[in-house]
């Protein structure tokens, strides 16, 4: 979130929603609603029409200074289970992605091996100081189990973040 409120998120969160709610860290809940959709990078801007009294934006990195083998941690929730993070390391970059179901081939990925299941996507990818330096996009997965098999990708903040006009870090 930046600081005018806005949320990023992989677009196929959200696409088709007939409603969407935010929760807030201190629990405060709102609608949201999509504001803009960068669909060449599965990114979704939403909105909060009811923000909390206190909020603080999340710190964007430059995911340009990531090296493989830096730590890399995934925030969401997975299965369900709210707020959890995974540990792991940027495996690669310049990756190319077509998720499940779609026709949209992503490029320029960051692939990393933090564990990260249905529930993740749309939350960040962080570095080893708490910045966000990508949006959880996928997971390769060669088998029909719905489960994290160890390659995961994420769109840059950078190009996040600039197709919606916030500034990049």
């Amino acid at each position: 979130m930046d600081g005018a409120g806005d949320i990023l998120t992989s677009l196929h969160v959200v696409d088709n929603a007939r409603a969407i709610s935010i929760t807030f860290a201190d629990g405060t809940q709102s609608d949201g609603i999509v504001v803009s959709a960068q669909p060449e990078m599965d990114i979704a801007v939403l909105q909060a029409p009811t923000m909390p009294p206190l909020f603080v934006p999340a710190t964007l990195g430059n995911p340009g200074a990531l090296r493989v083998g830096d730590e890399a941690y995934a925030v969401g929730h997975p299965f369900g289970l709210y707020g959890s993070m995974s540990a792991g390391v940027i495996s690669g970059f310049e990756r190319t992605f077509r998720p499940e179901f779609s026709n949209v081939e992503l490029k320029g990925l960051i692939q990393f091996d933090a564990a990260v299941n249905p529930g993740n996507s749309g939350g960040p990818l962080l570095n080893r100081y708490g910045h966000v330096v990508g949006i959880v996009t996928g997971i390769v997965n060669p088998s029909d189990l719905n489960f994290f098999i160890g390659i995961a990708f994420a769109v840059p903040i950078n190009a996040a973040a600039g197709g919606v006009d916030m500034p990049p870090y």
